[in-house]
């Protein structure tokens, strides 16, 4: 089931299946290591903010970040 990663909550593991938006926000979630295939970990949430690992390294994203990338 494909949703955005907002959907997850601490503790919760995924793997990105595309990166959605236009302009360079999907390009900086790429290069950042959210690209198709790659797994995640959501290490907390805070008011809609997001700690993520990936690829060994923990990254805060915004909501409206977070929302770009669907996960499965």
């Amino acid at each position: 089931q494909q949703m955005p990663l907002t959907f997850l909550r601490a503790g919760e593991e995924a793997r990105v299946v595309k990166v959605r938006g236009k302009g360079d926000v999907p390009h900086h979630l790429e290069n950042l290591g959210f690209v198709p295939g790659a797994a995640l970990r959501v290490v907390s949430e805070h008011g809609g903010n997001l700690i993520i690992e990936v690829k060994g390294s923990q990254i805060a994203l915004d909501r409206s970040a977070a929302s770009k990338v669907i996960t499965g």
